[in-house]
């Protein structure tokens, strides 16, 4: 084991790889996205097991929720789109997964929570506080009802009132999730970043879309329509860290079409500091984890970078 220990390709490897999120050390920049294998403790034990550097709960929201009926999933060329409609256990299950999730594992969890109104999201947030390493306000779900008739941050207003309102109560890390169906995703960035948001997710599923089945000639989705995920995406995430990255101070996790070592590396050149891995789990197993991260270490040696924040923004010049 000293052997081990000692050896120095893998210190190279931890230090090479490991990274920061809002104060929160990473010893890999791959984090499980939300929505995917973030159910139950033992689901995001298993992926950090496989090597993920961080994992999230499923987004979590007052009450039991049951979302969307079936279909609520369909396979299009380049991905998915998915209407799930935000289903969950709710608050009081949710806790004791993280929970739970703490005893198995001490890979650093984020929780993942939506609210349908602007005060929802504080109430929360409060129960969330100190549950979890980091808490990311989900205030881009495309398809599930909301105060204003639109996703919270499709509006700079609305975005800044929903963090105002969380950070009045939480100690723990913000993360806020926001939409590429915006015509200016750096405006909305500073309005979270002023209104006190201590990190960025970027981002949620593009769209909506919809697919017709040519033989009942219906929408397939039981929603009509949903939001579009997987490797198509990726060049829409890679140019939204990109504008956030020239708007705002804060850390973004990129999330959107991560499926290679090279992918990631083009989102933290665009400015990210870890990137988000959903949809991939699908085209490459839970192995993706450490298969990205290999990948990415090799991109990383091969063109002279020492370390991830040699890295992180280079693309800007």
């Amino acid at each position: 084991m000293k052997l081990l220990l000692s050896c120095p390709h893998i210190i190279s490897y931890d230090k090479m790889l490991s990274t920061k999120l809002c104060g929160v050390e990473l010893e890999n920049p791959t984090v499980l996205a939300s929505g995917i294998l973030g159910v139950t403790a033992s689901s995001l034990a298993l992926v950090a097991r496989a090597g993920a550097g961080c994992v999230t709960k499923k987004s979590i929201g007052q009450r039991p929720r049951e979302g969307h009926d079936n279909p609520v999933m369909v396979e299009v060329t380049g991905g998915y789109l998915n209407a799930m409609g935000l289903p969950g256990a709710g608050m009081v299950e949710s806790i004791k997964e993280l929970e739970d999730y703490k005893q198995l594992s001490k890979t650093p969890i984020i929780a993942s929570f939506y609210g349908t109104k602007v005060g929802e999201f504080a109430e929360v947030a409060a129960k969330l506080d100190g549950k979890a390493d980091l808490l990311e306000a989900n205030i881009s779900c495309p398809n599930v009802e909301h105060e204003f008739g639109h996703p919270f941050a499709s509006s700079c207003e609305d975005a800044s009132a929903v963090v105002k309102g969380i950070k009045r109560v939480i100690r723990t890390p913000l993360l806020v999730k926001l939409s590429p169906n915006v015509p200016d995703i750096g405006d909305v960035a500073r309005a979270v970043e002023k209104a006190g948001a201590d990190g960025i997710t970027a981002i949620n599923t593009v769209g909506p879309g919809m697919v017709i089945d040519l033989k009942t000639q219906r929408p397939v989705l039981t929603n009509k329509s949903g939001g579009m995920s997987g490797p198509a995406i990726k060049p829409i995430m890679v140019r939204c860290v990109y504008d956030i990255y020239e708007s705002v101070k804060i850390p973004i996790l990129g999330v959107g079409g991560v499926l290679t070592g090279e992918d990631a590396a083009e989102a933290i050149m665009a400015g990210a500091r870890a990137v988000g891995i959903g949809t991939g789990i699908r085209y490459r197993g839970v192995e993706i984890f450490k298969l990205v991260q290999k990948e990415l270490q090799g991109f990383m040696k091969k063109e002279g970078f020492k370390s991830l924040e040699d890295m992180v923004g280079v693309a800007h010049g």
